[in-house]
This record gives structure tokens, sequence and C-alpha cells, in this order.
């Protein structure tokens, strides 16, 4: 999977309006093992059940968006907070 990086371009954050940049694949491996221990939420509070193969977080690291079948998600509701007991 590839995702166009010149959309990061013109694509920010639903909720902050921030920026966003591709999750770097070590960081992203260590998101995906906090949402299998049922650590990590969505910005409804909802558990994060399904583990994501890409995504983009916002430039200060407290919301990422999953990439599926390379399209980003970037709707409010499946902004995952990384940063636990932080909002905008």
């Amino acid at each position: 999977m590839s995702f166009d990086k010149q959309l990061l371009d013109i694509v920010c954050c639903p909720a902050t309006h921030m920026p966003l940049r591709l999750m770097p694949e070590a960081m992203l491996e260590r998101l995906n093992a906090r949402i299998a221990s049922g650590e990590l939420k969505y910005r409804d509070d909802s558990p994060v059940t399904e583990p994501m193969e890409q995504a983009l977080m916002t430039e200060d690291e407290r919301f990422a968006y999953p990439i599926r079948d390379d399209i980003p998600l970037l709707l409010e509701e499946f902004g995952i907070v990384i940063a636990q007991g932080e909002g905008p």
C-alpha cells in the first residue's frame, strides 16, 4: 500500500485543522500494540479495535487517523487519541 504523499499538502485534521503527516512505521507498530492491549480510544471514547496498516497523525502527535485501502478516514469520529486525556 502506498498513500499519495501529495495529499498531505492539502489535508488537515478535521478537529484541530492542524497539518497531518504520515505516521512512521516504528510509531505505527507501537500504536498497534496499544490497540491490541485495548488502551486506545477514538475521540468519542469508544475503543479502537482494528489495527492499522497506515495512519496519518497531527504534527503535535496528539491524534491519528487510519488509512484504509489508501484512503485516509478524515472524519472526526475516526480520530484516535494518541496522547490520552487531551482534546482540542
